[in-house]
């Protein structure tokens, strides 16, 4: 049913704190930490080493930096001195992880990374943010208040930190590749408290529901069947006496999608159409034309264009038959018969082969949350439990050119609210794990530098 959305569940590794090495980039419109950690006593920018990886300075204005970054992406930095300096210290231990990371990066001949790729990842965040903005004015204001001098400073900005972030992930990728991330236990009691720590971020589980339905589509009447297809036995009459078949296709078929292409439907493999066009579809030889044939859609001529191992290019004329309001009432009357049938026990799949659009999926087992339902749908499914059967309600269909009707049991409801610890207890268990494994692997990396913090 390509009118009903998959639903994304939110999980709970959007609210867990990943390491440094995974941070994705995010666009900064960063504010500055208080003026006691960047200006002297007269008021004038100081700048001081304050800590050391390596053989590389970390410094109070890359610090700064780095919580405007964050504080963007929504971290809550205090006002207060000594409650910035707390945040701070914390902020500049994951720097030193993520330095220590990329120096070994560096030093691995093995790790190679993409100037191209990296131009291109920093390019695409700094037109993310560019958006953000109505005027170029307003962005290098906004810069300017979060430390950046001008647009071209913030773009080097961004290169590096596209380039850093790419070193970490192609060095973790061949760790783990190598088996050297190796994930450590946890108890049940580090679930529970990761899951604790985390709960009062989580959104509210959405409202859900999952069904089954039967899709009842409107019927031309005999008459209407037979004027479409002397319609379109007329049209081969004239194909055969000389016609051109893509200008009489452009002319008169009613195909929307491949009318002004002179009916060509391009190279399609078995099952792509329905069973009664894919069988002559696949039978002609390149040049040839089928007689009129029958299918859900009308009256089809196909031509075979060429033909590949596996693959066939046809052209096809579309005459359908004109479907009245009286058939659309008939569909609703059929789809009424439909739900009493099945409401009074009758079986579903038997009730499937008789009446079902076979154009229309079944249903849906995965739970869609009721707000990104179509419209029709969440309207008819509005306060209705698991076990409901639903009047028919319509909804367009777009190959005849009318409304056909669903029928639809709710197999389950739910009404939503709060996660709980066993919707997200193994996915935590796994995470824990792995951040563990990885924090591992960087400890070791540290205390294979030289590592001095001076604040």
């Amino acid at each position: 049913m390509t009118s009903l959305k998959t639903l994304r569940i939110v999980t709970l590794a959007t609210v867990i704190a990943l390491p440094a090495a995974a941070a994705q980039n995010t666009p900064p419109a960063p504010p500055v930490p208080p003026r006691s950690a960047q200006a002297d006593s007269g008021g004038l920018p100081v700048d001081r080493v304050i800590a050391v990886v390596g053989d590389r300075p970390i410094l109070l204005s890359e610090l700064t930096e780095e919580l405007s970054e964050r504080r963007a992406r929504g971290l809550k930095v205090p006002t207060d001195s000594a409650q910035w300096m707390e945040t701070a210290r914390g902020v500049l231990q994951e720097m030193i992880d993520e330095e220590a990371i990329v120096q070994h990066a560096l030093r691995d001949t093995s790790v190679h990374v993409s100037d191209l790729d990296v131009q291109n990842s920093a390019d695409e965040q700094v037109k993310r943010v560019r958006s953000q903005f109505k005027t170029d004015a307003e962005f290098a204001q906004a810069l300017k208040s979060g430390g950046f001098g001008t647009p071209e400073e913030y773009k080097r900005w961004m290169n590096e930190r596209s380039r850093r972030n790419a070193l970490q992930e192609k060095l973790f990728a061949k760790m783990r590749q190598a088996g050297k991330i190796v994930p450590v236990p946890v108890t049940e009691q580090d679930v529970n408290e990761a899951f604790e720590k985390s709960k009062t971020n989580l959104p509210k589980r959405p409202a859900t529901v999952s069904f089954r339905q039967i899709v009842i589509p409107a019927v031309a009447s005999p008459k209407a069947k037979e004027v479409a297809r002397a319609k379109a036995e007329s049209l081969l009459a004239e194909i055969r006496k000389g016609g051109d078949f893509d200008q009489i296709a452009k002319r008169e078929s009613m195909d929307p999608g491949s009318k002004e292409l002179g009916g060509d439907l391009g190279w399609n493999r078995r099952g792509n159409m329905v069973p009664e066009f894919d069988r002559w579809m696949f039978a002609l030889a390149p040049g040839q034309m089928s007689p009129v044939i029958e299918t859900p859609f009308g009256y089809h001529i196909i031509r075979v264009d060429r033909v590949q191992p596996g693959e066939v290019k046809a052209r096809h004329i579309l005459i359908k038959p004109h479907i009245d309001s009286a058939d659309v009432a008939a569909a609703k009357l059929r789809a009424d018969t439909v739900k009493m049938l099945w409401e009074g026990g009758a079986n579903f799949d038997s009730l499937v082969a008789k009446y079902h659009d076979r154009d229309e999926e079944k249903g849906s087992l995965q739970p869609f949350e009721r707000t990104q339902l179509p419209d029709s749908y969440r309207t008819a499914f509005e306060g209705k439990g698991t076990g409901a059967f639903i009047d028919p309600f319509p909804i367009d269909d777009p190959a005849r050119g009318a409304k056909k009707y669903v029928v639809a049991q709710i197999v389950k409801a739910d009404d939503g609210g709060d996660y709980t610890l066993s919707d997200f207890k193994n996915q935590i268990r796994d995470q824990l794990a792995q951040e563990r494994g990885m924090r591992r692997v960087i400890d070791q990396m540290r205390k294979d530098l030289y590592v001095s913090v001076r604040i």
